[in-house]
């Protein structure tokens, strides 16, 4: 497979997009990280989610750590080019370094964030540094 579908993606001036990983299940939003160019061919590749980590300033093979792999179902690219959706089966059932399902458990009411997901795992079990 040549990698001229890489070149179709509108990448940032810092050669990033932004990639949603959605249930592909359930539909749920679990997490939304960076890639680059080549994270998004090694998600291809290997058929599981690797993203660009902009504070450690290297690739990150989601679950490296906790186990918590993301197995690609499909991937789409928005009208605009600049955005990838990501339909994924999440190993262990959380996505989110806190130990819950999805980093989108805090929910705004009457001015202030409440959240509403249950932490599945405690995330001292999870990473063990």
């Amino acid at each position: 497979m040549t990698e001229s579908w890489l070149n179709k993606v509108n990448w940032s001036d810092d050669g990033l997009v932004p990639a949603i990983a959605q249930d592909a299940v359930t539909g749920r939003v679990l997490m939304v990280a960076w890639m680059d160019r080549d994270a998004l061919k090694r998600t291809v590749e290997t058929g599981e989610a690797i993203y660009w980590s902009r504070s450690r300033k290297k690739l990150w093979h989601k679950g490296e750590e906790s186990g918590h792999v993301q197995k690609v179902k499909e991937i789409r690219l928005d009208c605009d080019a600049d955005v990838i959706l990501m339909q994924i089966e999440q190993s262990g059932g959380i996505a989110c370094h806190t130990g819950r399902e999805s980093c989108f458990y805090s929910k705004l009411e009457n001015g202030e964030w409440i959240s509403t997901d249950a932490v599945l795992k405690n995330p001292d079990e999870i990473y063990k540094k």
